[in-house]
């Protein structure tokens, strides 16, 4: 059964090296995100399972271990998911698994065995609610980490210019993971998702299957649009 939930954005920029000289700009968000974590390893959970977006279509199981890196980015900085050591000889997590893994070895994570599960954006939402439903019963107390952004279209500067349909669109994502109302985001509207570059509503759709049942509530931690990217931060316990 799912008894608590972290959400975070997943770009490469929450990792300081990264984002170079504009690292304090997502502080705030970088502060959120710890929140969250620590809302998780309060729970005490038997399993940790990370789910985000992926380039395919998916699933793709990502096993403790793991090891993903930066060096797409121009950082030479590896990262692995989970305490396990792997048996892999390349990195292969995708970037926002990466981002997560970094974001649990930031924090210190030792609460309980990771492992990682990739979504595509094409993903349906009646599979996505049921891959959720399956990690739910995994195990008697499972916590996910969801990672995915909202629109790339909130500026005209943003990756996919402006589009007058990004913010509320943001908004309703925004209040239904602060709220925990698994029902609003099982209907996100996946071609609009799509239309507004948005990576992450099959890894949401995902916690909304696997919170099915469960008597959590949420608290929206931080909501902003930097760089014209919609990010959220949300914790469920």
């Amino acid at each position: 059964m799912l008894v608590a939930a972290a959400v975070c954005p997943c770009p490469p920029l929450l990792v300081p090296e990264v984002a170079a000289g504009a690292a304090p700009e997502l502080d705030a968000a970088r502060a959120a995100c710890t929140d969250a974590l620590g809302v998780l390893a309060a729970a005490r959970p038997g399993r940790l399972v990370v789910v985000g977006p992926v380039d395919s279509v998916g699933p793709e199981a990502y096993p403790e271990g793991t090891e993903g890196s930066f060096r797409g980015f121009g950082v030479d900085l590896g990262v692995r998911l989970g305490a396990a050591e792997g048996a892999e000889t390349e990195p292969r997590l995708p970037y926002a698994l990466a981002v997560a893994a970094w974001l649990l070895e930031r924090t210190g994570w030792s609460e309980a065995p990771v492992e990682g599960l990739g979504v595509g954006e094409s993903y349906p939402p009646e599979l996505c609610a049921r891959t959720g439903r399956d990690i739910a019963a995994r195990d008697e107390r499972v916590a996910l980490l969801v990672m995915g952004d909202a629109s790339a279209c909130r500026t005209l500067k943003a990756p996919g210019y402006l589009d007058e349909r990004a913010a509320p669109f943001d908004a309703e994502a925004a209040r239904a993971l602060g709220a925990a109302d698994m029902a609003a985001l099982t209907r996100l509207d996946t071609g609009l998702a799509h239309e507004l570059k948005v990576s992450g509503r099959a890894p949401w759709q995902v916690l909304a299957g696997a919170g099915e049942g469960a008597d959590l509530g949420g608290s929206l931690l931080y909501e902003d649009a930097p760089y014209g990217v919609g990010y959220v931060v949300a914790a469920w316990s």
